[in-house]
């Protein structure tokens, strides 16, 4: 499919790098492209940035058929634009994708269409450390339909962001608050994949943990309530003794492209590695015992992001003195440096934009 251009009339000015915060600022121009029964994905288009004309009726409005995947394009010291494991990315969105009963995309003309657009809008990917040009691709049902289907149609669009720290504070250790009284999600549901409904359901108590201070909710597993799943934006990784400890993906964890990194940068490096359930009273547990060395948590947005208080109803527990610890920083320097050229990549995860 050719994919037609038409240029924004007006070019604006982006923000400096000092002024960005996360998700706010938005390019000239997206991606769009339709799917309907019977001619499949069709009309790519790259068109001015706009508000969608929607029917009160779509579909997405009332049963929640919609996906989405979060990665970043960088710029290199010599002024290249590279991509971190942008195939991953479309590969889970496929995923995600049949969970919901949503037509699959063409990967390849994805990320051709995707950098297409990225190479119009190049003067809007910031280069300070932190900054990034944060990429969305959505996709949503667009039936003006209300009896209880799988849309026959779809639109799926790509729009652009530059932003600045997802944590403005810089990295500094975040605050964690445990959730007792809810859940994420449950296994043998769509907790695995990256859909619109599992943020909504993390909503009530991350706005629970806001008013207590909390950054960010751990949640637990939906039948036990003792194991940990993961951190409203973030896979979540505990350092116990020289053991570095991770949920096991279980159905109800969606499975990061940082969380996968890190593991093979662990594994590279040598150290014990291990994919399992672990409790929240093992976590303090180890923590009593000296042996809790270090909490972090990895993801898109943040990258890494040390965590340095966890809150478990009454209970409350400090880890490290206050500052990132030494592992997280070595993730963190490691996984940076490589997104922004400044290291070699090892693991062939940078593809460049031509």
């Amino acid at each position: 499919m050719e994919i037609k251009v038409t240029p924004a009339q007006t070019n604006r000015i982006r923000p400096k790098d000092s002024d960005l915060g996360f998700g706010q600022v938005f390019t000239d121009h997206m991606f769009v492209m339709d799917y309907s029964e019977g001619d499949g994905w069709h009309d790519p288009r790259i068109e001015p940035y706009h508000d969608f004309s929607v029917s009160p009726a779509a579909m997405v409005f009332h049963y929640g058929q919609a996906i989405f995947e979060g990665l970043k394009a960088y710029k290199t010291p010599d002024n290249n634009i590279c991509l971190f494991r942008p195939r991953d990315n479309f590969e889970r969105m496929n995923r995600s994708a049949a969970g919901m009963c949503i037509p699959q995309i063409d990967i390849d003309f994805v990320m051709d269409a995707m950098k297409q657009l990225i190479r119009l809008e190049e003067k809007w990917i910031p280069q300070t450390l932190g900054t990034a040009l944060y990429i969305r691709p959505t996709i949503i049902a667009s039936d003006p339909f209300l009896g209880v289907r799988a849309s026959f149609t779809y639109k799926f669009f790509i729009i652009l962001s530059s932003v600045g720290a997802y944590y403005a504070e810089g990295l500094n250790p975040v605050k964690i608050w445990v959730s007792k009284d809810h859940v994420r999600a449950v296994r043998g549901g769509v907790g695995e994949f990256k859909t619109a409904g599992n943020y909504a359901a993390s909503l009530i108590a991350s706005e629970k943990a806001k008013k207590q201070g909390y950054a960010q909710v751990l949640w637990l597993d939906a039948l036990e309530r003792k194991y940990i799943e993961e951190v409203g934006a973030m896979n979540i990784f505990f350092l116990i003794g020289d053991e570095l400890v991770t949920p096991n993906l279980t159905g109800s964890i969606l499975p990061g492209i940082t969380r996968y990194s890190v593991i093979s940068l662990a594994k590279r490096w040598g150290m014990t590695i291990s994919e399992r359930q672990i409790s929240i009273d093992e976590v303090f547990k180890a923590h009593e015992d000296g042996k809790l060395l270090e909490v972090f948590g990895s993801g898109t947005a943040a990258v890494i992001s040390p965590v340095g208080e966890i809150r478990y109803g009454d209970k409350m527990i400090l880890i490290g003195d206050g500052t990132p610890g030494e592992i997280s920083m070595k993730f963190y320097n490691a996984l940076t440096d490589i997104q922004y050229g400044k290291a070699e990549d090892t693991e062939n995860w940078i593809e460049f934009i031509e």
